[in-house]
């Protein structure tokens, strides 16, 4: 059995700067290229609040991989409310 070397990837940045859909389209071209399931917006930004609000509030988590490597993908938020 041959192990993945693991990869941990953050996106961090200013608000509505495209953090989620930048997250959004790489699981969707790593589910393209790869297999795996891809993770639509409103997947990764799922609580009921950041929907009404369309902002992340709490970090999110994705997984996805390539033919090397396991990603691990954390989402984080960029409104200065919610990073402490």
């Amino acid at each position: 059995m041959h192990i993945k070397e693991h990869l941990n990837v953050g996106t961090i940045g200013h608000v509505d700067h495209g953090k989620t859909t930048l997250t959004a389209a790489i699981t969707k071209v790593a589910a393209e290229l790869h297999g795996g399931a891809a993770k639509a917006f409103d997947e990764i930004d799922n609580a009921k609040e950041e929907r009404e609000r369309g902002i992340t509030i709490v970090a999110s988590h994705v997984e996805y991989e390539s033919a090397k490597r396991h990603y691990a993908h954390i989402d984080c938020p960029g409104h200065a409310d919610y990073i402490k």
